[in-house]
């Protein structure tokens, strides 16, 4: 058996806060376990279901139990990178427009695709990626 990640989670200072940022910036809905301080994400078509392949995750947002990130300090855990369809500098500046600041600027790598990395209102680091260069090229899975 493979060691495929099959689960993300955001930890949220503000858990409506965050809720509305990525289902505004990315799509992503979000249901609430009961009463517990906790939401499953559904990232949308494509992902990993119960019993069903897929191409992506899904995830969950749950209360942070301690300060948020600080602000130019390391990334104290993983980050989650997530593929853009469309125009990745037009999601980019959504995200700065919805409250995200910039970790990492939008940029070409050649053989990879379009990176940029935002932190979100509450200090956590995401990324997005695109195949697609600043050129129209396509980097990677492209034909």
């Amino acid at each position: 058996m493979s060691n495929l990640v099959v689960h993300f989670e955001i930890h949220a200072s503000e858990p409506q806060a965050l809720i509305d940022f990525y289902g505004q910036l990315l799509g992503w809905t979000f249901t609430q376990f009961g009463d517990m301080p906790y939401w499953s994400i559904d990232t949308g078509d494509g992902a990993i279901g119960m019993n069903a392949p897929g191409n992506g995750i899904n995830g969950g947002l749950t209360q942070r139990q301690g300060p948020a990130p600080e602000r130019g300090g390391p990334v104290n855990g993983c980050n989650v990178v997530v593929g853009v369809d469309g125009s990745i500098d037009e999601l980019f500046q959504k995200g700065l427009d919805l409250g995200a600041s910039e970790a990492l600027p939008l940029a070409d790598m050649q053989g990879i695709g379009r990176v940029g990395y935002l932190l979100d209102p509450d200090g956590n680091v995401f990324g997005l990626i695109s195949p697609v260069l600043s050129d129209g090229s396509v980097a990677m899975g492209g034909g």
